[in-house]
């Protein structure tokens, strides 16, 4: 008789935890992070600033501009929160570290410095980001996509170290 009294206790808990839970999520609905779709057309666009051929350009905005960028193309899950508030995270953390519609308006220094990170975190697979890459795959870079996309940004650096001085480049040591 306990057995069945504690059970049925256990049950209606469980039952108001869930009713509790369903709650939290459907408020959690009207709660919505900032979007990140003030657009990617700017006069400091890297494209716009450094011109790449339009095959890099297309690479750089399907595989690199939803996260660094001003423009984000959402998908229809991100507008289920949490995820919403999940991916906002992402776009803000990875604007934060590089963003490709204010790229004209780093310094010299940032910039070519910005340029050799892109190559480290290509090489090293770490870019696209593989999370990112479950879903949106087209954004996965080809072998020769790779390829090109690093051949520019080494013609871009070597470019810069022709035109500017090595001390607005780089750091002495």
């Amino acid at each position: 008789m306990c057995e069945v009294k504690l059970e049925n206790d256990v049950k209606r808990v469980l039952k108001w935890i869930g009713i509790a839970a369903a709650g939290v999520l459907l408020i959690a609905q009207f709660i919505r992070p900032p979007r990140n779709d003030a657009g990617a057309e700017s006069p400091q666009d890297i494209a716009a600033w450094f011109q790449p051929p339009q095959e890099v350009a297309n690479i750089l905005r399907v595989s690199c501009y939803d996260c660094h960028s001003n423009g984000t193309r959402y998908p229809w899950y991100a507008e289920v929160q949490p995820v919403g508030w999940w991916l906002n995270g992402h776009i803000t953390d990875g604007k934060r570290q590089l963003n490709f519609t204010e790229f004209g308006s780093y310094r010299l220094r940032r910039q070519y410095k910005k340029l050799e990170e892109m190559t480290e975190q290509i090489e090293q697979g770490e870019m696209p980001l593989p999370s990112y890459l479950l879903i949106h795959t087209d954004s996965k870079l080809s072998p020769d996509g790779k390829e090109l996309l690093l051949s520019w940004i080494r013609a871009t650096r070597d470019s810069m170290k022709a035109t500017y001085p090595p001390d607005s480049l780089e750091r002495r040591r």
